[in-house]
């Protein structure tokens, strides 16, 4: 009885089913839930060097924002401050594939529904793209977030217009849109700031690491930048003598080998010359040479005679 209610060996999850649980996270939120309560759930669904990155087309053109892990748990924060009372992902015919250290989940049908209370009530249904990257070990984090939006959906229900049939103004404020491309201004307005931010955040980190004024941390920042910049390049390393040696033997060996090789056929050559002279000199008969070396006599030349049959004979 006790084994039935054994706990079992913890098992990898798939990456879909994290999300059904950043979205049980997000339905958990309450309208108490402060700066801690959104670190805490970045930290849980993001690695620590995650990043976030939103693609969409405005009237002014297309846009696109890639903010740091610091910044996440605000980006989901501003969705609320918007006006929204529910957030949630749905994932259709997701495909999954796995590499040594990450799990990439690509999704082409993702839509993101978002429930708004003001400034009146609609649905707002946010289709795009969505490709993720897990982290392939037991948390199973999110490492980057690519969202693209195509298109958007704002549904308000049958009952408000029926409420609101003989009133023209407010009709055509339901007209109107609530959104842009499924983001609030908020939402909008938070990622234009990011554009700022994101390069801030060696500034803030140093504020908060050493407790500088920003000034102080603005002047080390930039030092350090100057730093980098004026400081030399590195230079190339060098490969040991020996090699340098050995290649130098290994090619003089060469080149002494081929002259040596050279040396012996040149040798080759002459003998084979002589030897085609001696033989011509032997069919005429004689040949004359001359020698430095004294005779018998003391002479300082004497000739020698090659005989028909090859022998030599000296002539005094």
């Amino acid at each position: 009885m006790c084994s039935a209610w054994r706990r079992h060996t913890p098992y990898m999850v798939q990456p879909e089913y994290r999300i059904y649980e950043m979205n049980k996270r997000l339905q958990a939120r309450s309208e108490d839930s402060d700066n801690l309560w959104w670190d805490a759930f970045a930290t849980e669904f993001f690695e620590d060097d995650a990043t976030l990155t939103l693609s969409f087309c405005l009237e002014d053109g297309p846009k696109r924002y890639t903010i740091g892990r610091t910044l996440i748990p605000r980006y989901f924060s501003t969705v609320f401050e918007g006006g929204v009372t529910d957030l949630y992902y749905v994932l259709k015919h997701s495909k999954e594939s796995y590499h040594n250290s990450s799990i990439t989940v690509d999704c082409d049908q993702c839509t993101m529904v978002t429930q708004h209370g003001k400034p009146m009530f609609t649905k707002v249904c946010t289709e795009g793209r969505l490709i993720l990257e897990f982290t392939f070990d037991d948390l199973m984090r999110i490492k980057t977030w690519h969202f693209t939006i195509r298109q958007y959906r704002e549904l308000v229900p049958r009952s408000i217009l029926a409420m609101h049939a003989q009133d023209p103004q407010v009709l055509e404020q339901l007209s109107k849109n609530i959104t842009r491309m499924g983001l609030t201004n908020f939402t909008l307005n938070y990622l234009r700031l990011c554009v700022i931010l994101e390069p801030m955040q060696e500034l803030m980190s140093r504020h908060k690491t050493y407790n500088l004024s920003p000034r102080d941390c603005l002047k080390t920042c930039l030092f350090q930048k100057w730093q980098r910049m004026v400081a030399p390049p590195a230079e190339p390393t060098r490969q040991p003598t020996t090699k340098r040696r050995k290649r130098k033997n290994s090619t003089s060996s060469t080149s002494n080998s081929s002259a040596g090789n050279n040396a012996n056929s040149t040798n080759s050559k002459k003998k084979s010359a002589a030897a085609n002279l001696s033989l011509s000199s032997q069919e005429l008969g004689a040949l004359q040479s001359c020698s430095l070396n004294p005779g018998r006599d003391g002479a300082l030349c004497h000739s020698t005679a090659v005989t028909p049959t090859g022998q030599f004979k000296e002539k005094h």
